[in-house]
């Protein structure tokens, strides 16, 4: 791959120049008061991210799987019956997950082309008179189908049920990019990972508790001790941490909340649906479908498209590599050699997007798919010069703040 190019797999994402330049910093001792002193901030700032006040946030060296681990971990026992949506790989990873545990997990199969149900959610747990299902579990955004979940709606659901059971989300590719309101929607865990939405390495999941499921951890049974959320919780508290921490992704991360918050949450949202728009309007020119069929729940960080039957997606994905040396996701799953997916998640441009609509453009003709060249690349520069505001000198109105020497 040359390393000048973008890449356009849902994550791990570009890093801003800045988060780089942040993250190469010297050690400084983590049982330190300058260590302490930082993460009150770092805290603070993570619960405006989750959309929350009351929650507790966890941050542990590791990545969104991680995260799903200690969320579990945390707060069920053995035994424990929890219900969960499978459309996708990483849904189903984290039924396997809860299985590996010993929670008996009562599947809803859904349609890979569509998100998690909430009229099935909400039909088991009425018919769950004695409460023993102890939380249901959603994946917000399916990175291997680009299909967005409707949190509220499962909320909904579950109220309208009657259930006491808490509400885990897999918020990995969707939190720090899209919509995402932990306390408005009653979301009792929530999870998401370093590489995604918050523009930095893998290395860290961050993991967000309501005071209900802290209240559950008190009676869990599960094992823990690396992912322990109360020996976290008191270490964090008194400024350190239970073991070595992450030192330069920490910093990395408070420079990563700075530039979002800075640019604002909503202008975060807007930015990313007016990037996956580009890349679904380029789909839509070439006559591609998308994995998922209803738009209104199409994903703002990755695009799934399926690729016209007697072609290969993932010789696709190895050629652009190959030849131009620009990544992009394979199909995975089921999807496997019948689709590609563009990641369009984290600090991205119009300038970079288009460049990768231009190269899988190319990769496309060379194969002999069936496309006009620079379709999908001008339904994409109509959609950017129409939807993106210019400032007086012309330039788009997206930028990155400069980053501060870091002593």
């Amino acid at each position: 791959m040359n390393q000048l190019n973008p890449v356009f797999i849902p994550g791990p994402t570009n890093l801003p120049e800045s988060v780089r330049r942040v993250i190469d910093q010297p050690t400084i001792d983590h049982r330190s008061p300058a260590f302490a002193s930082l993460l009150p901030q770092l805290f603070g700032d993570l619960k405006k991210i989750f959309a929350t006040d009351a929650a507790k946030i966890f941050v542990f060296p590791g990545t969104g799987t991680g995260g799903w681990e200690a969320t579990v971990a945390n707060t069920l026992s053995r035994g424990d019956r929890v219900l969960a949506c499978r459309h996708g790989v990483f849904s189903d990873k984290w039924i396997r997950l809860c299985q590996s545990f010993g929670l008996i997990v009562d599947i809803i199969d859904c349609d890979w082309s569509g998100p998690a149900d909430p009229i099935r959610i909400e039909e088991i747990l009425r018919a769950d008179s004695g409460g023993q299902i102890k939380a249901v579990l959603a994946t917000h955004n399916e990175t291997a189908t680009g299909v967005r979940t409707d949190l509220a709606a499962i909320r909904e659901s579950i109220n309208a049920s009657g259930s006491e059971a808490l509400f885990f989300v897999d918020g990995v590719s969707s939190i720090a990019s899209m919509d995402f309101r932990m306390d408005e929607w009653g979301i009792d865990g929530a999870v998401t990972g370093s590489q995604k939405g918050l523009m930095l390495p893998a290395g860290l999941a961050i993991v967000a508790l309501s005071e209900k499921a802290i209240k559950a951890g008190q009676s869990a049974g599960l094992p823990r001790f690396f992912f322990d959320c109360s020996q976290m919780d008191q270490t964090t508290t008194a400024g350190g941490f239970p073991y070595t921490p992450p030192m330069q992704l920490i910093a990395g991360l408070q420079h990563a909340l700075d530039l979002l918050l800075t640019e604002g949450l909503d202008q975060v949202f807007s930015r990313h649906f007016k990037m996956a728009e580009g890349v679904r309007q380029a789909a839509a020119s070439w006559g591609y479908q998308l994995c998922c069929s209803d738009l209104q729940f199409a994903s703002d960080t990755v695009t799934t498209i399926m690729v016209p039957e007697g072609f290969n997606a993932d010789r696709l994905v190895e050629y652009a590599y190959s030849r131009y040396g620009m990544s992009f996701g394979v199909g995975l799953g089921q999807l496997a050699g019948q689709a590609f997916r563009i990641g369009h998640l984290g600090m991205l441009t119009e300038a970079q997007a288009l460049s990768g609509l231009a190269v899988i453009e190319m990769a496309m003709k060379d194969l002999g798919y069936p496309i006009v060249s620079g379709s999908g690349v001008a339904a994409a520069q109509d959609w950017y010069r129409s939807a993106f505001s210019l400032d007086s000198q012309g330039s788009a109105a997206i930028e990155e703040p400069v980053c501060e020497d870091v002593a």
